[in-house]
């Protein structure tokens, strides 16, 4: 199915991830393919401005466990593992009824900055009659 709203955003996305890869890659730019786990992570897990959310929250429902929170424990982490399983079920199920409520929000949030931008570009813009 094609969708002409998303033609370009492809295009946009890799050179996103192109840049976020010349960031992360050593100088012999020939382990890039072992690198764009860790330039996915990042692109993942960085807050945008139009939804002030992260793709990963948006996505999941929740903020994301960074590697160095399972290294050193972090109170969320504590919390975490000492629920009971009934607990943890609950705790999940709440979580997820509160995605479709973030979800809407970040949805509002992506109009708000559309029209901020909109309003932007269209001072820029004088009409002309010929």
């Amino acid at each position: 199915m094609y969708y002409v709203a998303a033609n370009g955003l492809a295009e946009v996305f890799n050179k996103t991830l192109r840049r976020l890869l010349k960031k992360v890659v050593a100088k012999s730019k020939r382990d890039w393919h072992e690198r764009i786990g860790e330039a996915l992570w990042a692109y993942r897990t960085t807050i945008r401005t139009p939804t002030q959310s992260t793709p990963y929250a948006l996505v999941y429902g929740v903020e994301t466990v960074l590697p160095l929170e399972q290294q050193i424990p972090s109170l969320r982490i504590a919390i975490q593992e000492g629920l009971i399983e009934e607990e943890n079920a609950h705790l999940r199920l709440e979580e997820l009824e509160a995605l479709d409520e973030k979800r809407l929000e970040a949805q509002q949030k992506l109009e708000c900055y559309q029209a901020r931008l909109s309003k932007a570009f269209n001072k820029k813009v004088f009409p002309r009659s010929f």
